[in-house]
């Protein structure tokens, strides 16, 4: 079975991924000391760390936007991920940005990809939330009991 859905995976060969994608991921840990790396985040930003897709248009329930994998686009946020990682009981790693900075993209110690802004929305594991963000298609809102 693919990882990704044909048009998901044409939309992010477009962008630069591809199948076996490894890229060194040092410079991203020299500049966000403040994070708790873990795994989960190191693998997801070893495969598709510095990939921007550009999207527009209607999805299939909000609208697709542009993303970045870029874990530096959260500089600064140290306090915000740590905060929000213990409200809702999961390591938060940011790896990107949605829309122009609307939302945080983040990963968990389980490998599954949020959006967080002022709400939390999960998207899924990392392949089906990546897929959902390139078909425009609306993540589930995290209650804090969740």
């Amino acid at each position: 079975m693919e990882r990704f859905a044909p048009d998901v995976a044409a939309e992010l060969r477009r962008s630069g991924w591809f199948p076996g994608r490894t890229i060194e991921i040092s410079n991203y840990k020299d500049g966000l000391p403040g994070f708790l790396w873990h795994e989960a985040a190191e693998r997801f930003l070893e495969e598709f760390g510095g990939i921007r897709v550009d999207l527009h248009g209607p999805g299939r329930s909000v609208a697709k936007e542009p993303f970045e994998i870029d874990p530096e686009l959260a500089a600064g946020e140290e306090g915000r991920f740590e905060e929000l990682s213990q409200k809702y009981h999961r390591q938060l790693f940011p790896v990107g940005e949605l829309g122009q900075g609307e939302f945080f993209l983040a990963v968990d110690q389980e490998s599954i990809l949020y959006m967080v802004g002022s709400s939390i929305f999960r998207l899924g594991p990392s392949a089906e939330g990546l897929g959902k963000l390139v078909l425009g298609i609306q993540g589930t809102r995290l209650e804090i009991s969740d």
